[in-house]
């Protein structure tokens, strides 16, 4: 053990947050403050100041905020995050003599001691601040110190002491022994859309109004006020480069594609390039640019898919062929999952002697895009590459663009989901599309927002994607996508539908039992019917709606579970930063039978008095409902709308202010 200073008396620990010892950043955005809490004593009776410091990374100086001491040696403080970037803080505290002089010539007072001994070490303490001041502070506060030596009234002491000496003493503290924590914690500020978005993929091959026709850029812009009619503002594109045709994918997955047969977009390269290549039939480089300005003016921003791995026909297959794995007899290792094989598919090979060529390589393909003006990324399978590379890569493009948003498909083990947000992700995917149950749900969501994982990992929950369609969604029929879509917009602050699959209620799988879809986008192209009477899009547009005109679903911070008699109706509940208002969510679990039952509410997280009516006002039907204490009954037809979205009005006295209300 290292000896330091003795006489640095104040112990810091229990500091929050804080990730892995320091080791990994906290996440913010932009417009938010941290709050940091710590157990801050020392030995014996004497008071401490502490404060907490912060500034941006690598700058020289340490901005100040004091900390305020709650119950047992525990204290608080904050600063604000309001630039996108790192930043970085820390703790310093310190026996303060001053403060407490001040403390017990208040207790001296009050018992009638006698205070001219008292009154002269206040003022050697006064003196002291005076030769850290500087200028006119310096004069003043000596003369100050003459005079608290020199006078004898009670009442002109304290206030001599409350009102003129104390704050310039607050300004020129005596922390030569101050207590500096070990560690200076990081902080990644991302913008606002790093916390709220709503995101809906589609293919861009399948939007061609005329069956059987490869859709391009332009069928995608005409799809555009459609999307942006239901509210979404992430338009998540899979993989738009140049497909492969060695071992191509057929229909439905075959192993050997028929002619005419567009194979995967995850099997990534040809002839005509590879991940900074376009598809020849989606468009021109031109057609792209003009899809991601059009978007911009329907308040949209193109996602990309970034998927690393290569078709056979990929130009880096033979320009750099150490960065595949090659077995005895030659042949290029593909990607398997045994028994699963894709044939289509060559994984990079991360253990090469040129692996930091493979490295830069590979983040340049985030350059390149960015350079298109795309900032969000969805990444494909990111647990399958080295953990080390990603906390690099991620880093190098924020570097340069601190607004770039990353989002990892990792649906694998819990540590590994977190380390990835740990290491740089922006967003992570979730369990949500497998968790049904009510007990699964306040499980998961209370783990994702309640502990210290919500320093560092945002859940972005999507109730289907174009390789999860669940047997829940394969026999619930249009309730469990109504259900499902409302339990996801509102448990989460960001969520996304694979469509138009999910408006549309697709559901049939490949095989019983399979979570694959029957006639997959995957491997073909296909034509929607947006028309389609049995679209939930209008209720998709009504929730997106809520969720922008009330910001208590904009965070996930808020979240809190109210309980039930009925294990078949959820309910929870959120409440804005500025807890000034509150929504409340009943959802019936049960897409085939009308439940009913009592919802038991926490009255103080609902911000609400005992004894106080309120009216809860459903925004999805625009019902309005007067209740009165913590018991209330609902009852919820999965086959008109299985869920309740209350805005909680307070402080109804009477039938008078029920109508009010109205």
């Amino acid at each position: 053990m290292t000896q330091s200073d003795g006489r640095r008396r104040v112990i810091i620990e229990g500091v929050r947050p804080e990730v892995d010892a320091g080791r990994f950043p906290i996440k913010r955005v932009a417009g938010e403050s941290v709050v940091v809490e710590a157990d801050i004593f020392t030995d014996g009776h004497d008071a401490i100041s502490a404060v907490l410091l912060w500034r941006r990374k690598g700058e020289p100086a340490w901005n100040e905020a004091p900390m305020v001491a709650l119950v047992n040696d525990h204290w608080r403080g904050s600063f604000p995050v309001d630039e996108l970037g790192e930043m970085e803080y820390t703790l310093e505290a310190w026996v303060d003599h001053y403060l407490t002089w001040r403390r017990d010539l208040r207790k001296r007072i009050d018992a009638q001691q006698d205070l001219t001994v008292p009154l002269q070490i206040g003022a050697g303490y006064v003196r002291d601040a005076a030769k850290r001041a500087k200028g006119r502070p310096s004069n003043h506060l000596a003369q100050l110190a003459e005079d608290l030596e020199k006078e004898t009234d009670v009442d002109a002491i304290e206030r001599l002491v409350e009102h003129e000496i104390t704050p310039l003493m607050d300004l020129w503290p005596d922390r030569k022994f101050a207590t500096r924590y070990g560690r200076e914690l990081g902080v990644v500020v991302d913008r606002p859309r790093a916390r709220f978005s709503t995101w809906y993929e589609l293919f861009p091959r399948s939007t061609s109004p005329q069956p059987g026709r490869h859709g391009t850029f332009r069928d995608t812009e005409r799809r555009l006020p459609y999307i942006a009619s239901m509210g979404f503002d992430v338009l998540y594109l899979p993989p738009i480069h140049p497909i492969g045709e060695t071992k191509r994918k057929g229909k439905n997955n075959a192993v050997a594609a028929e002619p005419g047969d567009v194979g995967s977009p995850w099997a990534i390269g040809g002839p005509e390039g590879g991940h900074t290549s376009i598809h020849p039939e989606l468009g021109t480089r031109e057609d792209f640019r003009h899809l991601v300005e059009a978007a911009k003016q329907h308040g949209i921003e193109i996602a990309l898919d970034i998927a690393f791995q290569a078709s056979p026909d990929h130009p880096w297959v033979e320009e750099h062929p150490d960065w595949f794995l090659h077995r005895p007899d030659g042949s290029v290792q593909f990607a398997e999952n045994p028994p699963k094989k894709y044939e289509d598919i060559y994984p990079f090979y991360f253990e090469n002697e040129g692996w930091k060529k493979m490295w830069e390589g590979l983040r340049d393909v985030f350059l390149h895009w960015t350079g298109e003006g795309v900032r969000i990324f969805r990444v494909d399978n990111p647990h399958t590459k080295p953990l080390p590379f990603w906390e690099w890569c991620i880093a190098e493009v924020k570097k340069r663009h601190p607004d770039a948003i990353f989002l990892a498909e990792a649906f694998t083990r819990p540590r590994i989901m977190y380390y990835l947000a740990k290491a740089g992700f922006t967003q992570s995917y979730t369990y949500f599309a497998w968790r049904s149950a009510s007990w699964e749900l306040r499980e998961y969501f209370t783990e994702l927002t309640r502990t210290p994982v919500a320093e560092y990992f945002r859940p972005n929950v999507w109730p289907n994607t174009p390789d999860i369609l669940t047997e829940e969604l394969q026999h619930g029929g249009r309730p469990v996508f109504m259900s499902r879509l409302i339990l996801a917009a509102t448990l989460a602050a960001s969520y996304g539908i694979y469509g138009p699959a999910f408006e549309l209620g697709e559901h049939l799988p490949r095989n019983p039992g399979s979570e694959e879809y029957l006639d997959s986008e995957k491997y073909q192209l296909r034509s929607w019917n947006l028309e389609d009477p049995r679209s939930i899009s209008e209720l998709i547009a009504r929730v997106n709606r809520i969720r922008r005109e009330h910001e208590a679903l904009q965070t996930n911070a808020t979240l809190q579970f109210h309980a039930s008699d009925n294990d078949a109706i959820l309910a929870y509940s959120k409440t804005d930063d500025a807890r000034s208002e509150t929504l409340l969510m009943a959802v019936n679990l049960d897409p085939h039978n009308v439940q009913g039952g009592f919802i038991h509410l926490d009255l103080e997280a609902l911000g609400l008095e005992p004894g106080r009516g309120f009216q809860a006002h459903d925004l999805l039907t625009d019902a309005r409902y007067s209740w009165s204490g913590p018991d209330n009954f609902v009852q919820l037809d999965p086959q008109s709308v299985p869920a309740h979205i209350f805005r909680i009005r307070h402080h109804i006295r009477s039938e008078r202010d029920f109508e009010y209300y109205l």
